[in-house]
């Protein structure tokens, strides 16, 4: 029997159907039609038919049309249900003290601190937040209590920069982009508690992040940088020294500055000379600069990694961005190319000393601060050039390894302690001022760029050390440890037949006993770059005296000092930061002496606010104290963290560190912020392909190889392609090749897929279900169209088995085809399969898989004669995390007044899991004949009889005489027959 038709309560009564009289219709088709050009004409067509509904035939007409291009009636299920959850405030997660049961376990889940630019989402962006949501689902209806908040990173350079461009202040762009950014999500049916967002910019909030950093200050982890500029004093050598010794904190570091965005860039955000945001040219500029100290967690940063459950490949990344290293500083005498003594030293750290004897030539960095020195008047113009060509130059770029090395010779030279051999000292830019000590030994038989550089300007490769089995390759660096050789000298070391391990430690005790230098610890990582010259950034909340220029500064009852209102906030062009434009605000009197002072005018970069944000998630409203202890004990640390790879190391690193710095100071209760990382791949866009024509406009294949070089290329249409074996080739001409390639999602290429565009035209739990389906969490993926109307189709055939067919005018009736039957032994085994592999690929985060066997039952259920209504809710169950809106729609139309968020998941029973049946082999005289189906328990008469009757095995049996029967039950039937009847 059909279950009992059902009265919408008040609060889910929703408009019917769109008819084709409703001007509301028309509009959404033209806006439609305007984004999707494959869809116009068929948009073109229904809003016709909408202007001419002047009858009811015209009407009828329409919503038969919308009724069978739907696979389900979507846009009205879904705007209802997202009601429902607003009003009811379904997903928010009481405080403690509130009603929050603490004797259930808890989950913290969450997704790494969106951006909320001016272009809103794209397809790519619900990927991780489907997974995390789909996560929290499944765990509140495992009885957790879930945290799973939402929130915006909304200071930084970009709304800056669309603020200066379009003269909109940042603050209304921002406050736009968020609420753009809020709709899109909440139109995807994602299970936040919005009653804890919270937003950077809101002074509630970083007044606790110019807390912290008050406390970072107290505790000498914050301090001040001045930066001097090399290049324009480097004939004053000694000036610069006497400098150092009156400058506050001096480091020799030049900063990457672009004149063009006002304020100073990572390394990370400066790519091949220019601003990562813009393409703005770099240059390197003294500034004096806000540093944290996180040099000095450095270990800890380094050994906690080992406890977390985050992929390998991203603590291998923080552990090379860490690069703790041990070796040795070694000691070298400047001399002349005669070898006398210049009068200064260099000093070179390696982690391989045992290599000394090989080290042939040194190498500086084009910012050491003894290269002015050791510069001779003949090299000193190359010199000059190349540390001007180095200084447009990021980091990362300098320390690629597949980048051609280059450099330049100074002029001058240095004694090997170990050998007395003068060697060349030579200017290069894969060697970094700002690690160790700007200095490298140079041992080219052992170490791949030192090999590529040697090579390529000429210098000497000396071996020492030699591979355990005496092969090495003659044309590459042995980097390995060995056997040394080529190691002795008179100056009284010799190495010659040990391992590298204990040659290293043998070198290091000479070196020290002589005063050539000594054991040493040494990290890749540098103290944090904290301040930038831009406006939309939390203040410092410091000051400085006018007499005597000292720091200041303010005390924690003055938080939050807020950002003051200012028209005019593009860059000065001098370096000078926007906010010195707001000279009232700048100007102001220090509480405690009276004396006047002017306020700190750089901001605090964007990885402030989102360094903490988990932690007020926890306690959002708190006035008085970041989080509550209480609170924190609970729900820290975050359970399950989800976000791109790009933010491997900045963003985590950072958060790890300011985490620590709060466990030390008894804030927080764990160590580490997030006990397990989760990283999604990307979702690429549609497949692009390409033609390629000469220069006489022909067509020429894609795999012609060299020819292709002096080749145009032309976008072809996809339906002008088709494929054939592994290739992509035109319909029209089978024998060109095309180039099939998918992109990174960005304006500029123009395959941006808007989600709007698709929940307008497939129904949000479509996009959700896809993205999921298309693969694998973690991997890269490609977006297809054609990939999401097939799960569309799959809901569509979900929804008709549950509800039925539409009626004649596109509506259904109410109530679902569920029965009260009992379900049968098959049934039951069907869901209960379901039930375990959608349970254990969930937690796995093998979210495609699941689908698949979702999949799997409804095929399965549409060859029943009847749906077990008790069985069709617990599929109901397993789809919700998935496709929440159908979900609860028919959970309601089976009889249920409450959201289905809170209802238990699943749980599968064992006896329903076990296989009654088993494929039984069946051998005739000792040869296996073929297979039977027959029940684990099934007898040996029983066997023998349901081999008789298969066709195939019949025509062995049939008339033979049967001397034996062999049965293991469960493994085998064997029939020996009479050999004299028996047919071959």
């Amino acid at each position: 029997m059909m279950a009992s038709a059902l009265q919408w309560p008040l609060q889910l009564q929703g408009r019917p159907p769109f008819v084709a009289g409703d001007h509301r219709l028309r509009r959404r088709f033209f806006l439609h039609a305007r984004r999707s050009a494959p869809l116009r004409a068929r948009c073109c067509a229904a809003a016709a038919s909408a202007a001419a509904a002047d009858t009811g035939k015209a009407q009828a007409s329409a919503s038969a049309a919308t009724a069978a291009r739907r696979a389900y009636p979507y846009e009205e299920i879904e705007p209802r249900w997202q009601r429902h959850w607003e009003e009811h405030r379904t997903f928010r997660t009481p405080d403690i003290g509130e009603g929050l049961d603490t004797s259930k376990p808890k989950c913290y889940i969450l997704d790494m601190f969106p951006y909320p630019s001016g272009a809103g989402l794209h397809v790519g962006h619900p990927l991780g937040y489907t997974a995390t949501d789909i996560l929290s689902r499944f765990k509140r209806m495992k009885g957790f209590n879930v945290l799973h908040p939402m929130g915006w990173d909304a200071f930084g350079l970009p709304a800056e920069q669309y603020a200066i461009e379009t003269g909109t202040h940042p603050k209304i762009t921002t406050e736009r982009n968020i609420e753009r950014f809020r709709t899109q999500l909440k139109s995807l049916g994602f299970s936040y508690d919005w009653d804890r967002e919270i937003s950077t910019t809101e002074p509630a909030y970083y007044k606790w992040t110019q807390w912290i950093f008050l406390q970072l200050l107290k505790r000498g982890l914050a301090y001040q940088d001045s930066v001097f500029m090399f290049l324009v004093l480097y004939f004053w050598f000694s000036m610069i020294f006497r400098l150092a010794l009156i400058s506050y904190n001096q480091a020799e570091v030049p900063v990457n500055w672009c004149p063009a965005l006002g304020t100073v860039l990572a390394n990370e955000e400066v790519i091949d000379g220019v601003s990562e945001r813009g393409g703005y040219p770099v240059i390197r500029k003294p500034m004096r600069q806000w540093m944290l100290k996180i040099t000095s967690y450095a270990d800890r940063l380094l050994e906690d990694l080992n406890d977390l459950d985050w992929p390998e490949s991203i603590k291998e990344m923080q552990r090379n961005w860490i690069g703790r290293s041990k070796g040795a500083e070694l000691v070298f005498s400047a001399v002349d190319q005669k070898g006398h003594d210049l009068g200064a030293t260099l000093l070179v750290y390696t982690t391989r000393p045992d290599t000394i004897f090989g080290a042939t030539y040194l190498v500086v960095a084009p910012e050491h601060v003894l290269l002015s020195s050791l510069t001779s008047e003949e090299q000193r113009a190359h010199v000059e050039e190349y540390r001007e060509l180095a200084a447009r130059k990021s980091e990362l770029e300098r320390t690629d390894l597949q980048k051609e090395k280059t450099g330049v010779f100074s002029g001058s030279y240095a004694k090997n302690p170990a050998t007395g051999e003068i060697i060349p000292i030579w200017v290069a830019d894969y060697v970094l001022g700002s690690y160790g000590t700007g200095a490298i030994m140079a041992v080219p038989a052992h170490d791949s760029r030192d090999y590529e550089f040697a090579v390529k300007y000429e210098l000497p490769i000396v071996k020492v050390v030699s591979p355990p089995n005496g092969n090495c390759d003659p044309v590459e660096a042995y980097e390995d440890h060995g056997i040394m050789i080529n190691s002795s000298s008179s100056s009284g070391l010799d190495i010659n037949g040990l391992l590298s391990q204990d040659a290293a430690k043998k070198v290091i005790e000479w070196v020290q006993s002589n005063g050539f230098g000594k054991q040493k610890v040494n990290y890749k990582l540098r103290d944090w770059l904290f301040a930038r010259q831009r406006y939309w950034g939390e203040p410092f909340p410091v000051s400085y005296l006018d007499d005597t220029n000292e720091m200041v500064p303010l005390s924690e009852d003055e938080l939050p000092l807020t950002l003051p209102e200012l028209d005019d906030f593009t860059p000065t062009g001098t370096g000078e930061p926007p906010l010195a434009k707001a000279t009232n605000w700048v100007r102001t009197i220090d509480p405690l002496s009276g004396k006047p002072a002017r306020r700190e005018t750089s901001t605090m970069p964007q990885w402030a606010g989102s360094c903490w944000y988990y932690l007020r998630f926890m306690d959002p409203k708190n006035c008085d104290i970041l989080v509550d202890k209480a609170k924190e004990r609970y729900w820290g640390p975050v359970d399950i963290y989800v976000g791109g790879a790009e933010h491997s190391v900045l963003h985590l690193l950072y958060a790890r560190f300011w985490h620590k710095v709060l466990y030390d100071m008894g804030v927080v209760s764990t160590k580490e912020p997030f006990k397990c990382l989760i990283n999604q791949g990307l979702i690429l866009g549609e497949v692009e392909y390409t033609a390629y024509r000469d220069n006489e406009g022909r067509l020429v294949s894609a795999d012609s190889g060299s020819s292709l070089i002096d080749c145009y290329q032309e976008r072809v249409a996809a339906d002008k392609v088709t494929k054939v074996g592994d290739h992509y080739v035109l319909k029209d001409d089978p024998n060109i090749r095309l180039n099939a390639r998918a992109y990174k999602m960005s304006k500029s290429r123009g395959n941006v897929i808007n989600p709007d565009d698709v929940v307008s035209e497939y129904g949000a739990d479509s996009l959700r279900l896809y993205e999921m389906f298309m693969g694998p969490l973690r991997d890269s993926k490609t977006w297809s169209t054609g990939g999401i109307e097939g799960v569309h189709r799959f809901l569509g055939r979900t929804w008709r088995l549950i509800v039925g067919a539409p009626l004649p005018d596109g509506s259904y009736n109410d109530g679902t085809l569920a029965t009260e039957d009992e379900p049968t032994l098959d049934q039951l085994r069907v869901l209960h399969k379901c039930i375990a592999r959608v349970t254990e690929e969930i937690q796995e985060t093998r979210f495609n898989t699941a689908i698949s066997a979702m999949m799997e039952f409804v095929n399965a259920a549409y060859k029943w004669e009847t749906q077990p209504k008790s069985v069709i809710e617990s599929f109901v169950l397993l789809l919700s995390p998935f496709a929440p809106h159908l979900a609860e729609e028919l959970w309601f139309r089976l009889g249920h007044p409450q959201s289905l968020a809170y209802e238990q998941f699943p749980e599968a029973k064992s006896e329903y899991l076990e296989e009654s049946m088993l494929v039984l082999p069946v051998q005739i005289n000792g040869k296996t004949r073929g297979t039977i189906l027959v029940d684990k328990a099934c007898s040996e008469d029983d066997a023998f009889q349901i081999a008789a009757s298969d066709e195939k095995l019949s025509k062995y049996l049939a008339g033979n005489g049967i001397r034996k029967i062999i049965y293991v039950p469960g493994r085998i039937l064997n029939v020996i027959l009479d050999k004299q009847k028996a047919r071959t």
